[in-house]
């Protein structure tokens, strides 16, 4: 028997449109204030592909397709408005999307319809913007009541490729223009 040949390397990846100033930051020291380790390395988003490993060599492709799903899709508006939560599935409460799901839902799925692209599907996709995740249930309540109120309207005309080394915050990689 000869050595077996070494893994592929692989690059932990995530796709997702950011929520603009002044929202993002609010909603990013709101998940701090609630003792989410994740709001210092996760800045405020709505996720298309959640984090996701692949194979280095197949970035380049991947980097294609998701030129090709940003060509097909045209601007669009998201409306952030008000709370829900994944509770007692998981322990997250977010912002929910009153417009928008629609346009987020036909990327996601055309994101993850690249061959190189496996993505978890223990959940079913459902856009929002997370606050609180993996904190006590006081914290997931008091967020849940304090951003009940909350409202943005924004013009979402890309998103952005990240990825993850392991340690640290997500990396943005590459901003992909819708309609171009």
């Amino acid at each position: 028997m000869g050595p077996e040949s070494p893994a592929e390397p692989t690059t932990r990846i995530g796709v997702a449109i950011d929520i603009p100033e002044p929202w993002g930051a609010r909603l990013t020291d709101r998940r701090a204030q609630a003792g989410d380790p994740q709001a210092a390395y996760v800045p405020a988003h709505v996720t298309l592909l959640g984090p996701t490993e692949v194979e280095s060599s197949a970035l380049p492709a991947i980097e294609r397709h998701l030129e090709k799903v940003a060509a097909a899709q045209q601007p669009f508006t998201i409306h952030l408005r008000g709370t829900g939560t994944f509770r007692p599935v998981t322990e997250v409460v977010f912002v929910t999307l009153a417009v928008g799901i629609s346009e987020c839902e036909l990327l996601a799925e055309a994101i993850t319809s690249a061959d190189d692209i496996d993505r978890d599907s223990r959940f079913p996709y459902h856009p929002h913007v997370t606050v609180a995740q993996d904190v006590p249930p006081e914290q997931l309540d008091a967020v849940f009541e304090d951003l009940a109120g909350f409202s943005a309207k924004f013009h979402v005309t890309s998103f952005t490729l990240f990825s993850h080394g392991g340690e640290g915050p997500w990396r943005p990689r590459r901003d992909f223009p819708l309609g171009v």
